[in-house]
């Protein structure tokens, strides 16, 4: 429910909305705040915190998709771009670190007369980072976040391993197997029983066996 004070400014003419995210940064690059950011120029305290427009090292906002309210089988999911300052913020924010980090998207109208916000800015979306993307090109760096809603939660059905490389060095350092792995279009099930094989029939199979084998699951190499 949002802020009566809020409310009352979104209904009148001509409101000055703002919108602002927050992403817990502790602990990447001796970073000990969360990263704070406007989605346009200025600066604005929220909760004692103060969002500006461009962070020194994690650069602006870039885009966020559009956030529906819906009922399914899954929980929402959004994606949030920013554009680093540079290459070195850049691989930090793709970082296999930034994995589960808690993000806020919140929604404001500012009193003209201080810059302030009036009431209580609303949080229209509460997730955690899944998977951060680095998108370079000659002259600029971006990274992409796709973002699930802290319901993804209520969806587990066990908290198992992760299949990438921070959480598998955390047992086993220095294994640098899934160092270079950014991407597969094999399900791999973690944590999880994998669903059922299922085996057909039909033309094509081992000479002197009924049929053909639907395929091998569960294990595969890269």
């Amino acid at each position: 429910m949002a802020d009566p004070a809020l409310e009352a400014a979104l209904a009148a003419q001509a409101p000055i909305v703002f919108g602002a995210i927050r992403i817990d940064m502790d602990g990447i690059d001796g970073r000990t705040g969360p990263l704070a950011l406007l989605d346009g120029s200025g600066e604005v305290t929220i909760n004692s915190e103060l969002h500006v427009g461009r962070d020194a090292t994690f650069g602006t906002i870039d885009s966020i998709s559009v956030i529906n309210e819906a009922e399914g089988e899954e929980a929402p999911e959004i994606s949030l771009t920013l554009l680093p300052a540079s290459g070195a913020s850049a691989t930090s924010l793709a970082s296999p670190l930034m994995q589960g980090r808690q993000v806020s998207i919140m929604l404001g109208a500012l009193n003209p007369a201080t810059g302030a916000p009036i009431g209580q800015p609303e949080v229209i979306f509460l997730g955690e980072i899944d998977v951060p993307t680095l998108r370079a090109k000659e002259g600029s760096h971006a990274v992409e976040f796709t973002i699930t809603s802290v319901f993804e939660r209520l969806f587990e059905v066990e908290d198992g391993s992760r299949a990438q490389d921070g959480w598998h060095q955390s047992f086993h350092p220095g294994e640098l197997g899934f160092n270079f792995m950014s991407g597969t279009n094999k399900n791999l099930y973690w944590g999880a029983k994998p669903p059922p094989r299922s085996y057909t029939s039909g033309v094509g199979g081992i000479p002197g066996l009924p049929g053909g084998f639907g395929g091998f699951g569960g294990i595969g190499f890269y």
